[in-house]
């Protein structure tokens, strides 16, 4: 499983710390507007229960009737139920032989021994406060009020306060978004350079002066750099060096294997034999030395004009021997790209040398576009192909396929391919080879940055 990024991981300690922050002050806000609310509702509750016993206490002194009369004339509203124990009977405004069920026991003991109190009940499902208040030896006089008003009351205030909380939780993930976008800038602009570089722009630096608490980072990342660089060009010059001088004895050995073989005929076939195996070794070490040369100097940057692709693929094909009418343009394909020529002709080139040497011949050279900002050029032969396990390594300097092994062939300088994967990167892009439908192997090279 993919591990997560630093941004969003910052983003979400954020907002999970948001969320636990809001949380608590959310429920200990909660608390308090609930403990505050619940006493005050209490608290004018009792008043106007000790309000209401004092009119009836005033009043007792008639027969039931006049009892529930009196109870009727009290002002309850619509949330208040009162209720009065009489000598051990229960009367309320309604005559409900059963009111006495309304008051938990645990109140109704504790008026009997005098004392005054309250009690939270839930009455027919809905929370409710019953208060007692002892008017003689044999009187209580009971008062039942709905906090139904209250209680939806705290409803709305915590899912309030949850709203309240998801949206801090929210407002902290988009911060810590925002916060880490702005800290890892710096760190955006390494990873850019760092990029370039890879690239083949080995001149990309990064500006001290622009963020004062990375200025060592960016030091640091400069001077790797510049070491790199260094040591990229001093590996290039010595190769180069070694190179150039070896091209001056070569063209020497190459002038006087000529004129030897010019004259193989009248040698004896052991002499010509060996005269023809010097002046195939020649070659072949001459070719050694150019690509070489060429890959000494081919992490450079791409020197970018305007081509006519197709005409460059046709007269590559035409100087191999190989018909144009391989040269096949997907439908919509924009043939003017934006590449270096010279290292397309070189890579397409390696490609159809590549096809021939050990694919037998060039079935088609396909070029088209892979989205808006990729073109690609396909090089289809009709060889055995290339081995699953040895699709990667085949890019590798020095390095023959199976099939060039199993036929013997040394032909080859086994740098071909790895000229073209360098100047693919130079075009920012690659190559891959996979297996041609129908037989085969199709090499394809990728391109970016070439529609203008």
């Amino acid at each position: 499983m993919s591990r997560m990024g630093l941004r969003t991981r910052v983003s979400a300690a954020f907002a999970v710390g948001a969320l636990l922050l809001s949380a608590c002050v959310a429920l200990i806000s909660y608390e308090l507007v609930r403990s505050t609310l619940l006493s005050e509702r209490e608290r004018t509750a009792v008043r106007a229960t000790y309000f209401d016993a004092a009119v009836v206490d005033a009043g007792l002194a008639g027969s039931d009737s006049e009892v529930i009369k009196l109870l009727q004339t009290l002002d309850t509203g619509a949330d208040r139920y009162v209720l009065l124990e009489l000598d051990g009977r229960w009367y309320s405004r309604a005559a409900d032989t059963d009111a006495g069920s309304a008051v938990p026991a645990r109140l109704q003991a504790m008026a009997e021994r005098g004392e005054a109190g309250a009690q939270r009940v839930r009455r027919d499902g809905q929370p409710a406060l019953v208060v007692a208040v002892p008017l003689s030896s044999t009187a209580v006089f009971y008062e039942v009020v709905s906090l139904r008003e209250l209680e939806r009351t705290l409803q709305v205030l915590a899912l309030v306060l949850t709203a309240v909380a998801i949206m801090v939780a929210g407002a902290g993930a988009a911060l810590g978004w925002y916060v880490t976008r702005h800290a890892l800038h710096p760190l955006t602009a390494v990873a850019g350079a760092a990029r370039t570089i890879a690239d083949g722009d080995l001149d990309a630096r990064l500006d001290p002066h622009a963020e004062p608490d990375l200025a060592e980072l960016s030091m640091s990342f400069n001077h790797m750099a510049d070491e790199l660089n260094r040591r990229i060009e001093r590996d290039r010059r010595f190769a180069a060096d070694v190179s150039h001088e070896l091209r001056s004895p070569l063209q020497t050995l190459a002038a006087a294997a000529s004129v030897i073989d010019r004259r193989r005929a009248g040698l004896d076939p052991n002499a010509a034999a060996a005269v023809g195996l010097l002046t195939g070794e020649i070659t072949r070490f001459q070719a050694l030395v150019e690509d070489l040369l060429e890959l000494a100097g081919g992490d450079r940057p791409a020197h970018r004009e305007s081509v006519d692709v197709a005409q460059l693929i046709g007269r590559v094909c035409r100087s191999r021997g190989i018909g144009e009418e391989v040269l096949q343009v997907r439908a919509g394909t924009a043939t003017s790209w934006q590449v270096d020529p010279r290292r397309l002709e070189q890579a397409l080139g390696n490609l159809l040398d590549n096809a021939v040497r050990h694919g037998d011949k060039v079935i088609a050279v396909r070029i088209g576009c892979a989205g808006a900002e990729r073109c690609f050029i396909e090089v289809d032969d009709a060889g055995p192909g290339v081995a699953e396990e040895d699709r990667e390594l085949i890019f590798g300097r020095f390095v023959r396929g199976r099939a060039a092994h199993s036929r013997g062939d040394t032909d080859g300088t086994g740098l071909g391919l790895s000229i073209v994967e360098q100047h693919a990167a130079a075009h920012q892009g690659s190559v891959t080879v996979h297996d041609r439908p129908g037989g085969g192997a199709r090499f394809r090279i990728e391109l970016a940055g070439c529609l203008p």
